[in-house]
């Protein structure tokens, strides 16, 4: 199937188009006519007060529609509560575009707004309208990024916390499975140093992990000579002072799993209430958290993606291709969504452990000579496929009619047939 995707009108709205050059404290405007001259152009503070001003004066130079640079945002989200129509044109593309205007091609707010403004006016053919997700949607988005950058914090604050333990208290180091586990922060709120791991025996280790509910496999004998084989470290004064930095470290990994667990809940439960959470909660090896980070960064807006490769482009699935004369090189496609590419490569990555299908495709590109993570933007490309029809038709994965993984689970009916 395809989708319909949102034009622009062959003429702008009374002849004129506006550009927003959008900026932190204040924001530039440019207004151009049909013949391409500035008749208007004025600065507005990044405050409620500017913003409409903002609306003011394109209402009073009759302009319906807008281009700019990003696709959110207050100064968006004012643009379309006036019935503005918005229009997004990428940084990259701005940059590219000031050659057509002069040869320095040096970046100045003002100009930037003119170039915007004059390109939608140019460009209206390759131009598409902005069309903004469901509020639930840009809420469940920012959710899962919230989510992804406190996970990211963690894994810093961890690898902080196991370089002061390696010149502190060695023994602390590798004793349980992950730095940050749960049992490895008690474990270091109650023997924060050599000292007080020294008054360990087998038995009494063995003691206080069954009063913190310890399920792990190791015995506390094992747990125990762990301990005793390891360099020494640090004692007396020099022992409490070197503590302080430990329960520094471990109240923040405490207080960031207890907040990344809080949000895990807040992102299911807003998935659950999403209408396309039945399309993506299908997909093998989904999750919830992993579900909704896919449904976040694809969005709900049909038009957006009107064929599977134009939602492949956008995730960095897809290869750059470029020629010139007998020249033709494939290239990593550095302009892409970077938060879309790694949803869905994190995803695509763990299916080939699940699905028949992706383990194959997986299979053959290591097999061709590519390293991981290209073999894993292959099978990226791939999946983006089927959860592009799937998305479009609002239908729920069903692997009985992928009949790529049916041919491979029943090759018996592939050769019959």
């Amino acid at each position: 199937m395809k989708s319909a995707r949102n034009t622009l009108p062959e003429e702008p709205v009374n002849d004129v188009t506006a550009g927003i050059d959008w900026a932190r404290d204040d924001h530039a405007v440019s207004v151009v006519n049909a013949r391409g001259r500035e008749i208007d152009r004025c600065t507005v503070e990044h405050s409620a007060a500017g913003l409409r001003d903002l609306v003011t004066m394109l209402g009073r130079n009759g302009v319906g529609e807008v281009a700019i640079e990003r696709p959110d945002g207050p100064v968006v989200d004012a643009l379309l509560r006036a019935g503005v129509t918005v229009v997004v044109i990428s940084p990259n593309q701005v940059k590219n575009l000031r050659g057509r205007y002069g040869a320095a091609g040096n970046k100045d707010d003002r100009f930037d707004a003119f170039v915007l403004a004059d390109t939608l006016r140019t460009d209206r053919a390759r131009l598409a309208p902005l069309t903004p997700d469901d509020p639930a949607t840009v809420a469940l988005r920012r959710a899962c990024r919230a989510r992804k950058d406190l996970v990211a914090h963690r894994v810093a604050v961890a690898n902080q916390l196991r370089a002061h333990l390696r010149n502190a208290f060695p023994g602390a180091v590798g004793l349980f499975a992950d730095i940050d586990s749960p049992i490895s922060l008690a474990f270091l709120t109650r023997f924060d140093t050599q000292d007080r791991a020294d008054w360990l025996s087998p038995k009494r280790l063995a003691a206080w992990l069954a009063s913190v509910g310890y399920s792990g496999k190791k015995d506390p004998a094992v747990l125990h000579a762990h301990l005793r084989a390891a360099p020494r470290g640090a004692t007396g004064t020099h022992a409490e002072a070197e503590a302080h930095i430990t329960h520094a470290l471990v109240a923040v990994l405490t207080t960031l799993a207890e907040q990344i667990k809080t949000l895990s809940g807040q992102i299911a439960d807003q998935l659950t209430a999403h209408a396309d959470q039945h399309i993506f909660t299908s997909l093998p090896r989904s999750g919830r958290v992993r579900a909704a980070r896919l449904l976040g960064e694809i969005g709900d807006c049909r038009a957006r993606f009107p064929t599977p490769e134009s939602l492949a482009c956008l995730a960095g699935a897809a290869p750059s291709t470029r020629k010139s004369g007998q020249l033709r090189t494939v290239n990593f496609r550095w302009a892409c969504d970077k938060q879309l590419r790694d949803a869905v490569t994190d995803f695509a990555a763990d299916t080939r452990h699940d699905n028949a299908w992706a383990a194959d495709l997986y299979q053959q590109a290591r097999a061709r000579g590519h390293d991981h993570p290209h073999a894993v933007r292959i099978l990226a490309r791939a999946w983006l496929f089927v959860i592009w029809h799937c998305w479009q038709d609002r239908a729920a994965y069903d692997p009985t009619q992928h009949k790529a993984l049916q041919r491979i689970l029943n090759p018996t009916n592939r050769q019959a047939g």
